[in-house]
């Protein structure tokens, strides 16, 4: 037993090589399992960072606590994106092969079957990933249609447009409708905009928050 985890360790990269070229004329499904591991990858990358700021910035508990809280978010974000990458790549690659090539909507349904299942439970991680990603599709489909001329291109600037409408609605949520928007944007919120207006000295003023 020993010998063979050994003689595996030793030479782990001639083996693997030699699965890739056995299954190479499976491709979609290597590519899903490439995905797989950039899928955890990337999920790390991106969770831990902002997790470690926004919940030592914002979080409550101990230090212990906040680390737990940390490798669950962590955690939930690398295997979701995981398996979604995984999954969806299988799909879509299993659709191709039926259909002999690539078809756009090999991709939409993929990623539907696989985003109801995957990214459909409603917690926190999911939510962020889901408003991330609607904001960018949002945008991304008005100028698919400005480009298939859908809709006129504009000749004039939309951005700054753009911008005056995301922070009006934003803030008047906030100082309306608080409730309705995510927690942790209510966390932001609150620290920029309400608690800037309590100090009692100098030092609360300058160098503390409330």
């Amino acid at each position: 037993m020993i010998d063979s985890l050994q003689y595996l360790i030793e030479n782990w990269e001639t083996i693997g090589n030699a699965l890739l070229y056995k299954f190479k004329d499976q491709k979609f499904l290597l590519a899903a399992l490439k995905g797989l591991r950039n899928g955890l990858v990337y999920g790390v990358r991106i969770r831990a960072p902002h997790a470690l700021v926004m919940v030592f910035l914002f979080g409550e508990g101990t230090i212990l606590q906040k680390l737990l809280t940390i490798f669950r978010l962590t955690k939930t974000h690398a295997l979701n994106l995981g398996k979604f990458v995984f999954s969806y790549k299988f799909l879509q690659g299993a659709l191709s092969e039926i259909d002999g090539k690539k078809k756009e909507w090999h991709s939409f349904a993929a990623a539907l079957v696989m985003g109801y299942y995957v990214f459909g439970e409603n917690n926190a991680v999911n939510m962020q990933i889901n408003l991330y990603l609607l904001s960018r599709i949002v945008v991304g489909l008005t100028k698919l249609a400005a480009n298939e001329k859908i809709i006129p291109q504009p000749n004039f600037p939309v951005f700054p447009l753009f911008g005056a409408a995301v922070w009006g609605i934003v803030l008047w949520l906030f100082e309306f409708h608080p409730t309705v928007l995510q927690g942790s944007l209510q966390k932001s919120m609150t620290y920029l905009y309400h608690d800037s207006n309590y100090w009692s000295d100098i030092k609360t003023f300058l160098f503390k928050n409330k």
